[in-house]
């Protein structure tokens, strides 16, 4: 028969002094009430404490000249984008995209670090701290919830100290913003940036030079050797070579750029297997005609030639140009023939009168 004295419920007889017995391995009643029992937890360290003011004015005026540094370098990295990453033209080489790199990456670096330290100290040293307590309860916005959200709002606002610190407030605001026009500065490479430098090559410059000396066009140059081609050196019909315009390396204002825009090879075709697309152009000199090497698909080289077939390849995504057909994409991704040059001869040299008439490689979103 069960002790009905037994008020604990876990079956086990008291002791001597009336206390039921424990077992082995579980805790004591008084721990357990120890763990059960809902204690205070006292507010961390500097709740209610006021700040000295003296030191916040110090440090009031460290964050500011840490949010002054972020607003001078974002106006330093908007100066520089507009100002000279872009000039001559912005089309520099490796060496101007090394720097363009540095300094951009640099201040843009700057700007957030200053605003971040400005940011941190203005949290350690400026504010409170007060215990925050989330309860939990059925996600709604009625009006109660809203209320509570703006009096925590008002109340948060006025422990940062921002409407109770002008300084501050007003030179964080000047900091952020240059931040957030440095996107829509960015954006600019979106826009005509190049303006009409995509459309034309160094062809049509050397052109116009040749003929301010009273030439007809440009002489064509071996590329590698600088070499002036005559018409003679490029007799054997099937032949196929890369060249230049003469004079591209001295008067060129980047003559790397102009030449990986420039670069053009020579076919010779047997005049009697030109297709009237090509023909009618008359532009070629005994057959000998002149394509962009740039290919129209992403502008890898186009360098590979099958004589028998008289086919350009592209080695890249296999695109294939017709060089009897005005260089017509006859396999391959790419979506428009091989700009063609017109030639000419003067004094047995080969020359080009005039550029590219369409622009040369991948199309871009501006042509039309």
């Amino acid at each position: 028969m069960s002790d009905n004295n037994d008020t604990t419920g876990s079956g086990r007889e008291p002791d001597a002094h009336g206390r039921p017995e424990r077992v082995v391995g579980t805790p004591s009643p008084a721990a357990e009430r120890k763990l059960l029992a809902s204690e205070d937890i006292s507010a961390p360290a500097g709740f209610g404490e006021e700040l000295d003011e003296q030191s916040a004015k110090r440090a009031e005026r460290v964050v500011a000249l840490f949010f002054l540094v972020a607003f001078a370098a974002s106006i330093g990295f908007i100066a520089y984008y507009i100002g000279w990453s872009g000039r001559h033209g912005g089309m520099h080489g490796i060496d101007r995209a090394r720097e363009s790199n540095y300094w951009l990456g640099g201040l843009m670096a700057l700007s957030f670090l200053a605003l971040a330290i400005g940011i941190t100290i203005w949290v350690r040293r400026l504010m409170t701290s007060k215990p925050i307590v989330q309860e939990r309860h059925e996600a709604r916005a009625d009006d109660e919830t809203r209320q509570r959200f703006s009096e925590t709002f008002m109340e948060g606002a006025q422990d940062s100290g921002i409407t109770k610190r002008p300084l501050l407030r007003r030179t964080l605001l000047l900091a952020a913003a240059p931040l957030g026009l440095a996107p829509l500065v960015l954006l600019r490479d979106l826009g005509p940036l190049p303006e009409k430098r995509l459309r034309r090559t160094y062809w049509g410059e050397a052109v116009e030079r040749a003929k301010r000396e009273g030439k007809k066009g440009v002489r064509l140059v071996v590329d590698g050797t600088n070499k002036p081609l005559k018409v003679s050196d490029f007799s054997s019909p099937g032949a196929m070579i890369t060249v230049l315009p003469e004079g591209i390396e001295e008067h060129a204002h980047h003559p790397l750029n102009e030449i990986a825009k420039a670069v053009t090879i020579l076919i010779n075709i047997p005049e009697d297997q030109m297709k009237p697309a090509l023909r009618n152009r008359n532009w070629d000199v005994n057959g000998i005609v002149a394509y962009s090497k740039i290919c129209t698909h992403v502008g890898c080289p186009a360098a590979l030639y099958e004589q028998t077939t008289h086919r350009i390849l592209c080695p890249c995504h296999q695109s294939t140009f017709d060089a009897t057909d005005a260089a017509k994409v006859v396999f391959g991704p790419a979506a428009r023939p091989l700009p063609q040059l017109p030639l000419s001869e003067e004094d047995g040299y080969l020359i080009a009168t005039d550029d590219f008439p369409e622009p040369i490689g991948p199309s871009f979103w501006e042509r039309g």
